[in-house]
C-alpha cells in the first residue's frame, strides 16, 4: 500500500474514530462495573473486596482486548450513518468474542466472579457499543426528515414488492442525502404481509391494489422491485401500473442483487420492452465462444444498428482480429471508439467502403483474410426503398452478391447473411430485394455442394471493374465457404424503428402516428437478436434459411398508446392518435415464413431452420447480370425483372389488382 494511501487511512481514522474508541474504552469497563455493582443491590460498599480487586487488575488486560477485537472486526471501518445488519453483525461478533476473553481471562487470572457479573455485563457491553452506533444513524435520519419536510412536499413514492429487493431499495432511500422520493406504501403479492408494515411503511394489498392505492396514498412515482419476478409476471403487473399516470422506475435487467448492490441510482426508466414481457433470450454462451475465439472476423454495415451489437457481442468473445466495415463514416466512427474503450486489447480494423465496389471487397478480403463474414449492410426503410427501388437493388441484392463472392474466392468458412421477415411473400422493394439476398446464398452453396462453384459468374457492375486484377471464382481449386442466412423481425431502437419516431411525437405534444389500426409487427431488442444471430451461426452447415421466433405479434397501435402511458399522458385526451393509412409496399402483418417453407427445430427452441425453396440456380445466375444492368440503369422496370426472379413478390399495383378480383395475396 502507498504511503499515501496509509496517511489517509490514518487520518481517517483520527478523525470519525478517535472520540469512538474513548467512547468504547468507558463502555466496556462500565458495562461490567455496572454488573457487578448491580449484583450487590447497588451498593459499593457491599461489594466484596476480593472481586472489586479482580475488576480493577483486569480491566486494562480487558480494555486492550476489546479495542483489538473491535479494530480487527471492523467496528471503525464503517460509515455508520449507513449502518445496517452487517454492521449489527459485526458488533454481535465482537460482543461473543471479548465475553469469552472476559469470563476466561479473570477467571483464570484472578479468580471466579459471580455468574450475574458475567451474564449482565456482556448484554450491557453489547447495547452500549450498538447503542452509539446506531442512535448516530437514527439522529441523521430524523434530521433528515425535519429538513425535507422544511423544503417542501416530497415526491409520493409506492414501492411494487416487499421482499429483499425491496428493502434494500427501501433502506437506500431512507439514508440518500439528496433524493427527495419518500416511499409511502408498499404493495406485495403475498397476503401474509398485509396489513403489516417494513421498516414503518405499511403493506397496503396487491396488484389489484395498485390504482386504488395510487389514489388512497396520492402516489406520483412506483419503483418495481421484484428480483424473482418472470416477465410476463413483470409484464402485468407494469401493464396495471402504467394506468395509473405515475411515473415508472424498475430495476435493471442485471443487477448485481446477490452482492447487496441495488440502490435508487440503479433503477430506470420503464421501457416499451419491459411491457412486451418476452422471456429472456438464453443462448449457449460456450459454442458462441468457440466458434468466434480466435478467427477473423468482418462485419460489413458495422456502423448500423445490427451491425454495431454483431461487433460489441463479438469483441467480447476474442476474435483474432474483429474488421468493421462501413459506407458511412459517422457511426462506423462511435463503434470503433467505443470498442477501444471497452475492449483495448482487441485487435480491431475500421474501414471505409462500399459493398457495391468489387475493388474495394477485393482489397479488404485479399488482405484481412476474415474468416467469418457476418453481412448486415443493407438499405432497410420500405418507404424509402419504394421510392427509390433501384437503389434497394443495388446496395441490397448486389452488394450481398459481391460480398458473397468475394468471401467465396478468398476462402472465408462462414458467411451469415442478416436477413428480414419482410423477405417472406414481399409486398414491397426491400423486402424482395432481401429475398433476392436469401436466393444469392441459396444459390451459391447450392453451387459449392454440386462441385461448380468456379462456375459463379463475378459481377462487374462499373467500369474498369472487371480488370485483371480482381480475383475469379474460375482460380480457385476448392471452395469452403458455408452460407446461411437469419431471418427475424422488427428490432426495438434500430434505426428507422417506430418506437424513436412515437418517442419524439410525443415530446412534440402529438399526435402520434400510427399507419392503421389494426397493423402488427413481431418485436425482439437489438441484443436478443444478435445473440441468436451468432448462435445460428454455429449451426449453419450451408444453405439454411435460420428463423428467430419472435414471440407474440404486437399491435402498433398498443405500442404507442402505451408509450404514452408511460410518458405520463392519456392516449387521445393529452396526446392524439392520428391514423394516416398504409404507406406503399407495407402489410398489415410480416410472415416469418413462406408457407411452403415449413421448418425444422434446432437445439435452441428460438431458433428454427426453413426448409430452402427449390431453385434454379442456373437460371437465377443467368439473370443476376440482367437485373444488375436495369438497377444501374435506374429502369422503371425494375420491379417487373424483381418480380419475375421473386414469385412470391406482389408490386402494390399487384396487391391491388388481386385486392379488387378478391384472389387472395401471398
Amino acid at each position: 500500500m502507498s504511503s499515501r494511501k496509509t496517511a489517509a487511512r490514518i487520518k481517517r481514522f483520527h478523525k470519525g474514530s478517535i472520540a469512538l474508541l474513548i467512547y468504547d474504552v468507558a463502555a466496556v469497563n462500565l458495562a461490567f462495573f455496572f454488573a457487578l455493582w448491580l449484583r450487590f443491590d447497588l451498593s459499593f460498599t457491599q461489594i466484596p473486596q476480593d472481586y472489586l480487586s479482580r475488576f480493577v487488575h483486569f480491566a486494562p488486560i480487558y480494555t486492550v482486548v476489546c479495542i483489538v477485537v473491535f479494530i480487527l472486526l471492523g467496528l471503525y471501518n464503517s460509515i455508520w450513518e449507513y449502518a445496517s445488519f452487517r454492521e449489527l453483525a459485526q458488533i454481535i461478533g465482537s460482543s461473543v468474542i471479548t465475553g469469552v476473553v472476559q469470563v476466561l481471562g479473570i477467571t483464570l487470572l484472578f479468580g471466579r466472579m459471580p455468574i450475574s457479573y458475567y451474564l449482565i455485563g456482556i448484554v450491557l457491553q453489547f447495547v452500549l457499543v450498538a447503542a452509539i452506533r446506531f442512535a448516530y444513524r437514527f439522529c441523521l435520519l430524523m434530521l433528515k426528515e425535519i429538513r425535507q419536510g422544511q423544503d417542501g412536499e416530497r415526491t409520493r413514492v409506492m414501492l411494487i414488492g416487499g421482499g429483499a429487493a425491496g428493502r434494500m431499495l427501501l433502506r437506500d432511500l431512507m439514508r440518500a442525502k439528496e433524493s427527495r422520493d419518500k416511499i409511502v406504501c408498499i404493495i406485495d403479492d403475498d397476503p401474509g404481509k398485509w396489513g403489516r408494515s417494513i421498516d414503518g411503511v405499511p403493506v397496503v394489498g396487491g396488484r389489484n391494489d395498485i390504482l386504488k392505492s395510487c389514489e388512497d396514498y396520492r402516489i406520483e412515482k412506483i419503483y418495481f422491485a421484484i428480483y424473482s419476478a418472470t416477465s410476463e409476471q413483470k409484464r402485468d403487473i407494469l401493464n396495471i401500473c402504467k394506468e395509473s399516470g405515475c411515473k415508472l422506475m424498475t430495476m435493471p435487467s442485471l443487477i448485481q442483487f446477490a452482492n447487496e448492490q441495488l440502490t435508487v441510482a440503479d433503477m430506470k426508466e420503464v421501457a416499451i420492452e419491459d411491457l412486451l414481457g418476452r422471456a429472456p433470450i438464453r443462448i449457449d454462451l460456450k459454442e458462441v465462444f468457440d466458434f468466434i475465439s480466435g478467427k477473423k472476423i468482418l462485419v460489413t454495415g458495422a456502423g448500423g444498428s445490427i451491425g454495431s451489437e454483431l461487433c460489441r457481442q463479438i469483441a467480447s468473445h476474442s476474435p483474432r482480429q474483429l474488421i468493421l466495415l462501413d459506407i458511412y463514416e459517422n457511426n462506423i466512427y462511435d463503434i470503433q471508439l467505443e470498442l477501444r474503450e471497452k475492449f483495448p486489447h482487441l485487435n480491431l480494423v475500421t474501414l471505409i467502403g462500399s459493398v457495391r465496389d468489387s475493388w474495394r471487397l477485393d482489397e479488404v478480403f485479399s488482405e484481412y483474410r476474415p474468416e467469418i463474414v457476418y453481412h448486415a449492410a443493407a438499405h432497410k426503410h420500405v418507404p424509402l426503398m419504394e421510392d427509390s427501388p433501384c437503389e434497394a437493388i443495388k446496395n441490397n441484392t448486389i452488394g450481398t452478391y459481391k460480398t458473397a463472392y468475394a468471401a467465396m474466392v478468398y476462402g472465408c468458412k462462414r458467411f451469415v447473411l442478416i436477413s428480414t421477415d419482410k423477405a417472406v411473400n414481399p409486398t414491397n422493394v426491400m423486402g424482395a430485394s432481401k429475398r433476392l439476398c436469401e436466393m444469392v446464398i441459396q444459390t451459391f452453396d447450392q453451387m459449392i455442394k454440386a462441385g461448380r462453384g468456379r462456375e459463379i459468374p463475378a459481377l462487374y457492375t462499373h467500369d474498369g471493374e472487371g480488370g485483371d486484377g480482381l480475383a475469379h471464382a474460375d482460380c480457385v481449386t476448392s471452395f469452403m465457404t458455408e452460407f446461411v442466412a437469419v431471418r427475424f423481425g422488427n428490432v426495438l431502437g434500430s434505426n428507422g424503428s417506430v418506437i424513436p419516431l412515437f418517442k419524439k411525437q410525443i415530446a412534440r405534444g402529438g399526435p402520434v402516428t400510427v399507419t392503421h389500426p389494426d397493423i402488427i409487427r413481431y418485436f425482439m431488442t437489438i441484443p436478443e437478436a444478435v445473440s441468436l444471430v451468432l448462435q445460428a451461426g454455429t449451426y449453419a452447415k450451408g444453405g439454411e434459411i435460420y428463423v428467430l421466433d419472435m414471440g407474440e405479434p404486437v399491435k402498433i397501435d398498443t405500442l404507442a398508446r402505451n408509450l404514452i402511458k408511460l410518458s405520463g399522458k392519456t392516449p387521445d385526451v393529452d396526446i392524439r392518435i392520428e391514423y394516416t393509412g398504409l404507406r406503399p409496399g407495407e402489410k398489415l402483418y410480416e410472415e416469418k415464413l413462406m408457407a411452403e417453407e415449413g421448418l425444422r427445430k434446432t437445439r435452441n427452441d428460438l431458433i428454427h431452420i426453413g426448409n430452402p425453396i427449390p431453385l434454379d440456380a442456373d437460371d437465377f445466375l443467368r439473370k443476376m447480370p440482367v437485373l444488375a444492368n436495369v438497377a444501374y440503369s435506374n429502369l422503371d422496370d425494375v420491379r417487373d425483372m424483381i418480380a419475375d426472379l421473386v414469385p412470391t413478390y406482389h408490386s402494390p399495383a399487384k396487391v391491388k389488382e388481386l385486392a379488387y378480383s378478391g384472389a387472395p395475396i401471398g
